[in-house]
């Protein structure tokens, strides 16, 4: 691995994504509450908002993330996670810069995180991990609110991932609380939660009960 080895804080857990929200103060409330209910890894990604609001955002979760001890990564612009010194950045099917995921790992260093979503393709897995990616993303596992389209990806993929690659898996799409048991059982290292962690009425104990689920499993550091 090239950036996850070297941090403090193991990719494990619940990996908080953010949702499109163009207010700054509320968007900034919502990751704290995540952030004080244990959360140490956000993803930013805001698909709606213009250039110049998401640095402004993208800065203050990172000040927020610092301060909390947590780790912020940026999704589908690796540019925007060098420039405001993020700790990674995420990329999807349609983010891959032109040079292929070499640019991206060459530009973000040694460093920082590079993550790399895989859907249910395991090729496009091998590749990721050939690639230089620190970590890679499976799903979406269940119908998401978000990503209502998303190609679902089963348990046994997210398995065959665990098993094969030799880097953290990531479940994501439409993890509740209740659904998280059956992918952390097939091997998930970490949950990305969006709607049921910040549509929650208390997100901070939303966030410590996704916390919770890890405390009696099994964990073999990658």
């Amino acid at each position: 691995m090239s950036a996850s080895t070297e941090t403090a804080v193991p990719l494990r857990g619940v990996y908080a994504l953010t949702p499109d929200d163009n207010l700054l103060p509320r968007l900034s409330v919502l990751v704290a509450s995540a952030l004080k209910g244990g959360v140490k890894w956000v993803q930013y990604r805001n698909k709606i908002a213009p250039a110049p609001l998401r640095r402004a955002q993208a800065a203050e979760l990172l000040r927020i993330c610092r301060a909390h001890g947590a780790k912020l990564i940026i999704n589908d612009d690796i540019w925007l996670a060098i420039e405001i010194g993020a700790d990674g950045a995420h990329l999807g099917r349609e983010d891959i810069p032109g040079g292929g995921l070499a640019t991206a790992r060459d530009a973000l260093g040694s460093r920082r995180i590079l993550g790399v979503s895989c859907y249910d393709d395991l090729a496009r897995a091998e590749i990721a991990v050939d690639g230089g990616a620190d970590y890679i993303a499976i799903g979406s596992m269940f119908p998401s609110v978000s990503k209502p389209q998303a190609a679902r990806a089963s348990l046994e993929i997210l398995a065959a991932a665990k098993r094969r690659f030799q880097v953290p898996v990531i479940a994501i799409g439409g993890i509740t609380t209740r659904n998280a048991p059956q992918v952390l059982d097939a091997g998930a290292d970490m949950l990305a939660v969006l709607s049921d962690l910040f549509d929650a009425m208390d997100i901070k104990m939303q966030a410590e009960k996704f916390q919770k689920l890890f405390k009696d499993i099994p964990h073999d550091p990658q």
